[in-house]
Formats: C-alpha cells, structure tokens, sequence
C-alpha cells in the first residue's frame, strides 16, 4: 500500500458546523451555514469565517462590520443544513417552523441576532477582511460568549458535552464521537498505585 498524491483540494476535514447570523442597516435579518470557521486568537479572542462573496450575508457582514458565530448541534441538523442551501435573498429563514425552526435572540454588543436553540453564539466585530479569492475571511472580534445556561451543572460549570455539537466532514454531517481524553492527558502523570503491606 502506498500514497497517492492529488491536486490541492479542501481535505482540512472535520469542521465545526456553524451558523452565522447577522443583520442589515434597517434590522432585517439573515441566517447563513459556514464550515470553514475557525479560532485564531487567544487574547483578544478572535475568530474568523470564510464566505463568498456573492452570498447575501457576504454583502451585509462587509457593510456592517458585524455577525454572531453559533455552534451547533444534532437537533440542529435540517435546520442548519437548510440555513446553507436556501438563500437569504428568497426566503426568511427565521420564519420556518418544525425542525427548520431557529429562533432569534437579542445579542448584547451588536445588532445581529443569537439563536436560542445554539448553546454558545459568539457576537464578533470584524477587525479584518481578507481577499483570498472564492471567499474572503472576516477575522473578528469575539465581544461576548453567549452560553445557554441548561448545559450548566450543579457547580456552575459549563459542561458542552452535553450539547451534542454536530461536525461538517466533506460534504457530510456528523454527530461527535466518543471521548478519548482531556487534553494534555498524554503528558500526565499518574499516581502510582500503593502496595498492599503486611503491615510491618
């Protein structure tokens, strides 16, 4: 068995299913799928998405400055997958119901709405916009981390675990799988276990 050697092609694969909102001049607002998402910055926190241009929240993101990145989950799954194919321009995605439904929530730091049904949105101020070609990347600010507070536990801590999230995998939608470990697990030490004495 060998390797075989392909032209460049966008194999960076999974990646975080998300949802990007984001609001117009006179309120009207829109919903959009993104996969290619991603962290960038620890401090400040910053985020950045990648969208193409002719995509209806390419034009309002550009002219406002503004978007709101929400994760998503398993329930979530028609609804976001619908979010990427229908497009702003046709349809209020924000008035379907069943399990297209996706809720609007008021964001504290910018005019975009969050989506209850998300359990983190991000509200993002863009600080730069990169032209790279089929998509430009708004790299932005992370101003507030909206969390739903039915994924804290008894101590007050947040537990995603329980949320579910979903993953975009080449052209596929999956749940996330089972734990493998904590990071930095392979560096720590265990403690040794104590021998059982005679007591001597």
């Amino acid at each position: 068995m060998g390797r075989q050697y392909w032209k460049p092609s966008n194999m960076l694969n999974p990646v975080p299913a998300v949802l990007i909102t984001c609001a117009d001049e006179e309120g009207n607002t829109n919903v959009m799928t993104a996969a290619w998402a991603g962290t960038v910055c620890s401090d400040p926190v910053m985020v950045s998405v990648s969208i193409r241009k002719e995509r209806h929240s390419h034009d309002i993101i550009a002219r406002t400055g503004e978007f709101v990145m929400c994760l998503t989950t398993e329930e979530m799954a028609k609804a976001t997958d619908f979010a990427g194919v229908r497009s702003g321009r046709d349809i209020d995605k924000f008035a379907l119901e069943g399990d297209l439904k996706l809720t609007k929530i008021p964001s504290m730091h910018v005019k975009a709405p969050g989506i209850k049904e998300s359990p983190v949105c991000l509200e993002c101020r863009v600080k730069e916009v990169l032209e790279l070609g089929s998509h430009d990347m708004f790299v932005a600010e992370v101003l507030s981390t909206d969390i739903d507070d039915a994924y804290l536990d008894e101590n007050g801590r947040f537990d995603l675990s329980r949320a579910k999230l979903m993953a975009y995998s080449h052209g596929e939608y999956y749940a996330l799988g089972r734990h493998l470990g904590k990071f930095g697990f392979s560096v720590r030490r265990t403690k040794p276990r104590r021998k059982k004495g005679n007591g001597k």
